[in-house]
């Protein structure tokens, strides 16, 4: 029984592993949006509130 357990948790395990290694739809676009010298997510078109960076 906890054979059955084991195995249905591994396999549970690998079918997840499958799916995070997909690549989700618009994660460039999302990527285009982080400042590039702090790192956080810019709302809207002006620049970001560290001032270092632009976009």
């Amino acid at each position: 029984m906890i054979v059955k357990i084991v195995l249905l948790f591994l396999i549970g395990m690998g079918v997840m592993a499958m799916f995070g290694r997909l690549r989700m739809p618009g994660q460039k676009q999302l990527k285009s949006l982080k400042c590039t010298s702090c790192g956080r997510y810019r709302i809207g078109s002006g620049p970001c509130p560290c001032g270092k960076a632009k976009g």
